[in-house]
């Protein structure tokens, strides 16, 4: 079987690179894809629409255009890796979380736990909530190969 997956959420730690090597050593046949992860480009996607009069305003062109990638690329996978990392709050995280549940496309969540219980939303949509990328290549694995 083979699987298009979206690694969707933190974007300050080489976690999505951890699971793709995984996938690869094991053998899965997987397609990863993911959101611009190069923060300013991100920040600044939808500067080529014009002069802006706030940072609100610009946020939330950017967004707009961001939102074109994330929900395409999220609509078209089999199923969604939602990262929340430590540093900071990951909300685009817990909104593609909320998106993946509207639309019924299973998904799981990729944290530590001592932020259970701000996710515990998050986590009780997910089909499953894992603490390591190490658990998501063997989720992975699993759903690939029984």
């Amino acid at each position: 079987m083979s699987f298009t997956v979206y690694l969707s959420g933190e974007i300050h730690t080489d976690w999505r690179d951890e699971i793709q090597r995984g996938a690869e050593a094991a053998g899965l046949d997987i397609v990863f894809t993911a959101p611009v992860t190069d923060h300013p480009a991100s920040d600044a996607a939808g500067d080529h629409l014009g002069e802006t009069s706030s940072q609100f305003w610009r946020d939330h062109q950017s967004s707009k255009i961001n939102a074109i990638r994330t929900r395409t690329l999220i609509e078209k996978s089999d199923f969604v890796v939602v990262r929340f990392g430590d540093k900071y709050k990951q909300w685009n995280a817990a909104f593609d979380a909320g998106y993946c549940a509207a639309l019924g496309k299973p998904y799981a969540t990729l944290h530590d736990e001592d932020i259970v219980h701000p996710l515990k939303e998050v986590d009780a949509g997910a089909q499953g909530w894992c603490k390591t990328t190490n658990q998501v290549v063997e989720t992975l694995r699993y759903v690939l190969q029984g």
